[in-house]
């Protein structure tokens, strides 16, 4: 049976990590599928590293520690080499927030298309049955917005979630992609990482596929971490590099 190897970017989530923690061993447990959680801490300044400490041993948890604030994409990184050194092939990689607004239950779901074939699946805002709870007007314009010039600049049948960092891989995707890019795969620091992945995943023969999901984003807790005005310019920059390049 294929293992599912869930990455966690952790920063500053003592509210939510021990609840999330809780929701994906559930989740797995009624699913009945075998799993590894890589959670991969970003120089938390707070209290979540004792919350995770406390599942070491009751979860199959690993858990990696920055010293000191590195970003999304180094983290991401990390949780990614991790994962793919621990899994088979055949297995599925799991990316997803640490904030319990991405509901675990989904995984089973985009396990199931990765076992009928497809090599990516992204939990996405724009398939019908969809729903974003609590998100603020101007996020959800802006997400849209970005969708619509991301398929048009760099279309990828299949997609229309560039940015949702909800996602299911076929282990050997990521496997390959890092022995094809190596550190340049993840060479992106900030959110703007799940784009750059997709972006250069885009030029192999991969089969993508999304499902609706709910984006509980009424239960998190505490502001956002994204710098939204850094994370435009960034992704803008991105764009014009990866549109040259073609």
């Amino acid at each position: 049976m294929r293992t599912v190897h869930i990455v966690l970017p952790v920063y500053d989530e003592p509210a939510c990590i021990g609840r999330l923690l809780e929701h994906i061993a559930l989740a797995m447990g009624e699913a009945a599928l075998p799993y590894h959680v890589v959670l991969v801490d970003d120089g938390s300044r707070d209290a979540t590293a004792q919350v995770v400490a406390a599942y070491v041993g009751r979860l199959p948890l690993s858990v990696h520690r920055h010293p000191r604030n590195l970003g999304l994409g180094a983290t991401l990184r990390d949780g990614l080499v991790e994962a793919a050194r621990r899994a088979a092939p055949r297995d599925i990689v799991v990316t997803m927030d640490a904030d319990d607004t991405h509901t675990p239950g989904l995984i089973l779901r985009m396990a199931r298309m990765i076992a009928e074939g497809y090599d990516v699946v992204i939990a996405s805002r724009y398939q019908p049955g969809s729903r974003a709870l609590g998100v603020p007007w101007h996020r959800r314009a802006l997400s849209r917005g970005a969708s619509w010039i991301f398929r048009i600049l760099f279309p990828i049948p299949g997609v229309k979630d560039y940015t949702c960092g909800y996602r299911a891989y076929r282990a050997a995707v990521i496997q390959e992609a890092l022995d094809e890019y190596g550190a340049a795969f993840l060479d992106q620091d900030g959110f703007q990482v799940m784009v750059d992945i997709l972006l250069k995943l885009r030029h192999r023969r991969l089969v993508f596929g999304e499902v609706p999901f709910v984006l509980r984003y009424d239960f998190k807790e505490g502001g956002t971490k994204m710098r939204l005005g850094r994370t435009i310019a960034a992704t803008l920059a991105l764009i014009g590099r990866r549109w040259l390049r073609g």
